[in-house]
């Protein structure tokens, strides 16, 4: 049986703070399945005999579903119950990941990811869901809280990948992963509110054309989703690229061991996740300029991969740190704008997200081919470079 419905009670549904914590588990879960990959890419390429320029193709095409997804799925949450939403999307990401864990050539498992990421877009209808079911004056805390669920899923996605690929294969996870989103879609159909749709006069098409009319008056949506592609180039060429070099002379770890890496970056996301409540008290900007500028910096220590593990990992720390504190403030700000087209909103902000994903991985293994893993590091100190001067062009550029 459901939770009482937010669309019956005369007074607005607050959500209770099991409900979000919820919300962060499955976001965690649903989020993972779009990074599996990432440790993953070296043994597919051999498995699947590809190169390993293409393999990297793999990253890109979930990415790809993910931003259509996007761009058709999550407005949907602002035209219809958010619980048969959640809960239909959640099913559908379980049989997605059933075809990648049991495929046998490149072009089914290029099929499976892609409708792995066009699924995987439920955890933005999660964010939204959180920031409607709050006070405002708790929006980025809840957010925040979300976030954190997503991050902590991004990070850790690529040790349980890692090790379950060492004992079972790189299929093992995506079966796995398919039982227990399964069973997270049962316990969210009964326990969801129902959240009626703010927008549910409105037709499909419509909605579809509201985004893009946000997009035109909502400026802080503009300036907030092109630094949301810059530093996820950036986090995306970091993650996919260093599997490479990590796998390779003079370390030669295995999946286990490289995916041990992201429980530096979950240390450097969880110090981000405060970022929501230094929004919600005006410091927003202050909070993305130190973070963009610890971007850049970051790069310098991640550099000295092939030669210092100490170092490399003070980079990790500090790259997941601004990167997340950047996304959380960039949500808190765009919520702010507009609370009630919050589904629309995250869905045209998240595109640029997942463009600059899947570029950033793209890059990382074209550019680590040609030119080793410097010619990554200096690409991506180049896009956080941008991503600085963007936000102190826009900052200064008035309102």
């Amino acid at each position: 049986m459901s939770v009482t419905s937010h669309s019956a009670c005369a007074l607005p549904y607050r959500a209770p703070g099991w409900l979000i914590l919820l919300f962060s588990v499955a976001s965690g879960l649903a989020v993972a399945n779009v990074y599996f990959a990432q440790p993953l890419l070296a043994s597919m390429a051999a498995d699947l005999h590809v190169s390993t320029q293409a393999i990297g193709s793999v990253v890109t095409v979930t990415q790809a579903g993910y931003a259509v997804g996007l761009l058709l799925l999550v407005p949907l949450g602002d035209l219809i119950d958010r619980r048969w939403l959640i809960s239909a999307m959640m099913f559908a990401a379980s049989l997605a990941l059933t075809v990648v864990g049991f495929s046998g050539a490149f072009s089914a498992l290029l099929v499976g990811m892609l409708a792995t990421g066009l699924m995987a877009v439920v955890v933005q209808v999660f964010v939204a869901s959180a920031s409607a079911l709050s006070p405002p004056g708790e929006r980025g805390k809840a957010v925040g809280a979300v976030t954190g669920g997503i991050v902590l899923g991004i990070l850790l996605a690529r040790l349980a990948a890692g090790a379950l690929a060492d004992l079972a294969g790189w299929r093992a996870i995506y079966r796995l992963s398919a039982a227990l989103i399964f069973i997270m879609a049962v316990v969210l159909w009964r326990v969801l509110p129902s959240q009626k749709a703010h927008a549910q006069k409105r037709g499909y098409r419509q909605i579809l054309l509201s985004v893009m009319q946000l997009w035109i008056t909502v400026r802080v949506l503009r300036v907030r989703a092109v630094l949301a592609m810059l530093i996820f180039m950036s986090f995306s060429l970091l993650w996919t690229g260093l599997v490479l070099p990590l796998s390779a002379a003079p370390w030669f770890f295995s999946h286990t061991q490289i995916g041990l890496f992201g429980l530096a970056g979950v240390a450097g996301a969880l110090a981000a996740l405060k970022a929501g409540r230094w929004a919600d008290r005006g410091y927003g900007e202050r909070t993305s300029g130190l973070a963009l500028f610890i971007l850049v910096v970051s790069w310098l220590p991640v550099s000295m991969a092939g030669s210092s593990m100490l170092l490399l990992i003070v980079g990790i720390v500090l790259l997941d740190f601004a990167v997340q504190a950047v996304h959380v403030t960039n949500q808190s700000l765009i919520f702010a704008a507009r609370p009630e087209a919050a589904s629309r909103l995250v869905g045209a902000y998240m595109v640029f997200y997942s463009a600059g994903s899947g570029a950033g991985a793209l890059l990382a293994t074209m550019t680590y081919d040609r030119w080793g893993w410097a010619g990554v590091c200096l690409t991506g100190a180049l896009v956080s470079l941008s991503a600085f001067i963007f936000w102190l062009l826009t900052r200064y550029s008035g309102k």
